[in-house]
């Protein structure tokens, strides 16, 4: 029998609060077990091993950055869609740090196809849609995105930064300005009539 508030999903958000306080390298089974005033044995009937709540733990993260992107999006295009975008995600590392790295934990494909990641690639191709790009440029779009999005959000987290006389602010401002004149002004390649 479950003790009570012990549930699946209640380890998952414990887990999720967990990570925000300390990192999530550092959730284990062992710390929630303590936090909840559990024998650690009790919770392998609600989780199967660290592994499992990490991946659930990532699984929560992608769907509340998938959800808080959807809502920024709404009713945006071009370089307004680029920014609240880019905004939402840094938003949530701000506020859930832990969390943000949990959504960056390699997931096996099967677990990956059927999370929330799968949204977050649509949103980012929708956003791209304003630009007209065709593929492979699209792809190779998300990926810079992507790579430009979480390294700063990396760098700024941990303290990067800190020791410049610019604004992070600005700097970000200027990021974003920068990709939309990339993404507007990239020619098209000449399509050979052979």
């Amino acid at each position: 029998m479950a003790r009570a508030g012990v549930t699946p999903q209640r380890l998952t958000e414990a887990g999720a609060e967990l990570a925000d306080e300390v990192g999530f390298d550092q959730v284990t089974v062992s710390e929630l077990a303590r936090r909840f005033g559990v024998k650690v044995a009790s919770l392998y009937s609600h989780v199967r091993s660290s592994h499992d709540l990490k991946t659930r733990i990532a699984l929560l993260a992608l769907e509340e950055m998938a959800d808080g992107a959807a809502d920024a999006l709404a009713g945006r295009s071009g370089r307004e869609a680029l920014a609240a975008f880019a905004d939402a995600y840094r938003a949530y590392a701000r506020a859930h740090p832990g969390r943000y790295a949990a959504a960056r934990y390699r997931l096996d494909a099967q677990t990956a196809a059927a999370s929330a990641g799968v949204r977050h690639a649509r949103m980012m191709r929708a956003v791209l849609r304003g630009y007209d790009l065709a593929e492979p440029d699209q792809t190779h779009a998300v990926r810079m995105l992507g790579g430009i999005f979480h390294g700063y959000v990396d760098l700024e987290l941990s303290g990067g930064f800190a020791h410049t006389p610019v604004d992070p602010e600005e700097s970000w401002s200027w990021i974003v300005d920068s990709l939309d004149t990339l993404l507007r002004t990239r020619p098209v390649p000449a399509v050979s009539e052979d």
